[in-house]
């Protein structure tokens, strides 16, 4: 190989590796993506990733939440190791969860809650939605309210519309009786 090409591949090698996390190592696939491993660096948060990601080792840290949206800039991303993390397995862990089951869904058998006690020990594909909580999240009210009002307002609703119908069936029946009428 002449020493510009050998030169060309050394470059795009550092140029690929450039934007690596600083306690992470980062190693360029053939297949134009990153290995990152940041497995073992006492990582409290999530760093931030090369777009390029494809495999990432997150395991054996200390993270305890991913931010929802984390892995949205990484579309190469194949392969997420979060295994031997303490996490607190609440509304916080729901993106991580939801992402997980879209894209590696063996991959919950490997998050081990930590907390909170109730979650603790417990893999993250056993808890259901309820158990993660929902972080003082309201759904928007329901059109059908329970109270007082509604139930009026359902009986009157109900009232007038077979107040219309028996209308309806004592005019039809008098111009039936009409028509027999006219042809005697």
């Amino acid at each position: 190989m002449p020493a510009w090409g050998a030169l060309f591949l050394l470059w795009a090698m550092v140029e690929a590796t450039k934007d690596c996390p600083e306690s992470c190592s980062c190693h360029t696939l053939e297949t134009m993506g990153l290995w990152v491993d940041c497995s073992g660096q006492g990582l409290r948060v999530m760093p931030i990733l090369p777009a390029r990601t494809r495999h990432l080792l997150l395991a054996n840290n200390s993270l305890h939440v991913v931010t929802p949206g984390a892995f949205d800039h990484l579309p190469q991303l194949q392969t997420l190791d979060v295994a031997q993390n303490p996490w607190h397995c609440d509304c916080s862990l729901t993106y991580l969860r939801l992402w997980l089951e879209d894209r590696i869904p063996e991959a919950l058998d490997h998050v081990i809650c930590a907390s909170p006690s109730p979650a603790a020990s417990r893999p993250l594909s056993q808890l259901t939605g309820y158990e993660l909580g929902n972080c003082g999240w309201q759904l928007q009210g329901s059109w059908a309210s329970p109270g007082i009002w509604w139930d009026v307002t359902l009986v009157v609703v109900v009232t007038l519309g077979l107040a219309l119908l028996a209308g309806l069936l004592c005019t039809i029946t008098r111009l039936q009786q009409q028509a027999q009428h006219r042809h005697l």
